[in-house]
């Protein structure tokens, strides 16, 4: 039988793309704040959350330059002890749950319809509300720095009993926070899924989907699975916190462990939900700029189902050192370990559609083939983080941070990157500055390298991580993290720059706006309509 090109198609009906096929009137469209405020369209709020995803991703990174600026140089040079711990803390929940994760839900709002050929989210309103609850959850966030106390200064993970017994006062508005930005990905997440299985064009089966869909698809019914565990958890800590309650207070009977285990339950899981969406952006582009169907379809569907699943098979290797039993250790291990098979098939598969294909190194390729290499480094040292012996000497030291850095920058925050330059020809009507992208490619490989490598060396010679103060033969990896962090930071000027240039003008980019894009959002015109697919288009599988 001939190989199916799963992700090509047609449109049959030729008024499937025009804006308004004929049917609605959209002449109530409300203007001004209550446009945005108010708006359900799907293209409006996923350029709300790209935009608020931006702008916290300046802030966190400006809490990140604060600790740099601190590990500059040995000694306590620029804020108080008490003070780094609080930016460390905020840099790392900002980054997670205020930048990265509302990217993707940013890109899944704006693309998801467009590439299943739907004229909206299943449920719009909802859509609105979603996002609304992120600017809430984050203003409260923030304003915790500014309460008596200060603001969380625990680590990202907040670990019990810091963030209880230790915790400042402003740990209940912490808490209030991630309960309302933790609904708003319940919600999202349910959207999102309700719209995948109900409203795919005509003819589209769910092998016919673009690989951004399943992963997205997945990555939903984790945010399902794990946010209800984060709930449990904090609202746990809530009760120990202000009703006398002790699950993890030991001299109450309860167990600071039993903390990390419901946590990084959650939280492994988590690691995936930010960076199974960029598999899915980095396996449309790949395949667009070599001019070649991506290999393997099928095997990166389920390659991905199976690090979803055995994602809740492997939180503990996060508690190697915690007293787990040898029998706990052996398993954790084995089965991290075993998490790097699906994701090997992932980078074999991109590797495969490389190969022999006619490539050109347009910007967002450029990202995508950085977060191929540099993903793939951060895997390696995540595979070396298994090995239960091995970690107790890795453990908590820079050499961890170095690892997830290397997974969620050149990976999940790359790839952002990659999406956004692939797309803005879409959302805009205009190519990106190809000059600029590419100065601001450049500019972020270095500056990542130069921050993240040298922290490796740190770790294995034994740095601990979160200190503001560290010995004499750390200095120069310092040193070098440090300027690697200045450049990278003020590079994503660059970034803004060259949307900021591509919104107000530009090349004219066509419907088909790169050459080997086969998807079905590139049979939209660009700019994208504000209402588009009101005439469902059909779609019909392409026989090679």
């Amino acid at each position: 039988m001939a190989p199916r090109i799963p992700l090509q198609s047609t449109l049959q009906h030729s008024d499937a793309v025009a804006t308004a096929g004929g049917a609605a009137d959209h002449s109530a469209q409300p203007t001004g704040w209550r446009r945005w405020v108010l708006t359900t369209n799907h293209k409006e709020i996923g350029t709300l959350y790209l935009i608020f995803s931006l702008s916290m991703f300046f802030v966190g990174g400006i809490f990140a330059l604060v600790v740099r600026a601190e590990l500059f140089q040995p000694g306590l040079q620029l804020v108080e002890p008490e003070f780094f711990n609080q930016m460390t803390t905020m840099h790392g929940l900002i980054m997670v749950f205020a930048a990265v994760m509302p990217a993707f839900t940013g890109l899944a709002n704006w693309m998801i319809p467009l590439q299943i050929g739907a004229p909206d989210m299943a449920l719009p309103r909802l859509n609105n509300f979603s996002f609304w609850l992120l600017p809430v959850a984050f203003t409260l966030l923030l304003s915790t720095l500014l309460m008596p106390g200060g603001g969380p200064n625990f680590g990202w993970t907040f670990y019990a009993p810091l963030s209880t017994t230790y915790a400042p006062a402003s740990t209940t508005f912490f808490i209030l926070a991630l309960h309302i930005a933790g609904i708003s990905s319940i919600l999202g997440a349910i959207n999102i899924i309700a719209t995948i299985l109900n409203m795919r064009a005509p003819g589209m089966r769910l092998m016919d989907m673009p690989l951004f869909v399943w992963t997205w698809l997945i990555t939903a019914f984790l945010l399902i699975a794990v946010m209800p565990v984060l709930a449990g958890v904090i609202t746990m800590m809530l009760m120990d916190i202000n009703f006398g309650t002790s699950f993890f207070d030991a001299g109450g009977g309860g167990d600071p462990v039993l903390f990390q285990h419901l946590f990084w339950f959650f939280g492994h899981p988590e690691v995936y939900i930010m960076i199974l969406p960029a598999f899915g952006i980095v396996s449309a582009i790949i395949p667009t700029f070599a001019r070649k169907p991506l290999f393997g379809y099928a095997s990166m569907v389920y390659a991905t189902a199976a690090i979803a699943l055995l994602s809740f098979l492997v939180w503990a290797h996060h508690m190697f050192v915690v007293g787990l039993p040898l029998v706990a250790e052996l398993f954790f291990m084995y089965s991290t370990m075993l998490i790097a098979v699906p994701t090997g098939v992932k980078v074999f598969n991109w590797v495969t559609t490389l190969f022999r294909g006619s490539i050109s190194f347009e910007s967002p390729m450029l990202f995508a083939l950085a977060f191929v290499v540099l993903f793939t480094i951060g895997g390696f040292s995540g595979l070396m983080l298994a090995i239960a012996p091995a970690d107790f000497q890795y453990h908590d030291t820079y050499f961890v941070v170095a690892h997830f850095h290397y997974v969620l920058v050149p990976g999940a925050i790359f790839a952002i990157m990659a999406g956004v330059y692939y797309w803005l020809p879409k959302w805009t009507g205009h190519y990106p500055n190809e000059t600029l992208a590419k100065w601001h490619f450049w500019f972020s490989v270095i500056g990542v390298n130069l921050t993240f490598f040298p922290m490796h060396f740190a770790g294995l010679a034994g740095m601990p991580r979160r200190i503001p103060d560290y010995a004499l033969q750390f200095a120069d990896f310092n040193l070098v993290s440090s300027i690697g962090a200045f450049f990278f930071g003020t590079s994503q000027l660059l970034f803004v720059l060259v949307i900021i240039l591509c919104v107000r003008g530009g090349k004219p980019a066509p419907a088909k706006a790169w050459e080997g894009a086969v998807d079905l959002e590139w049979t939209v015109p660009s700019p994208a309509p504000l209402h588009t697919f009101e005439t469902p288009p059909v779609f019909r599988q392409i026989e090679k």
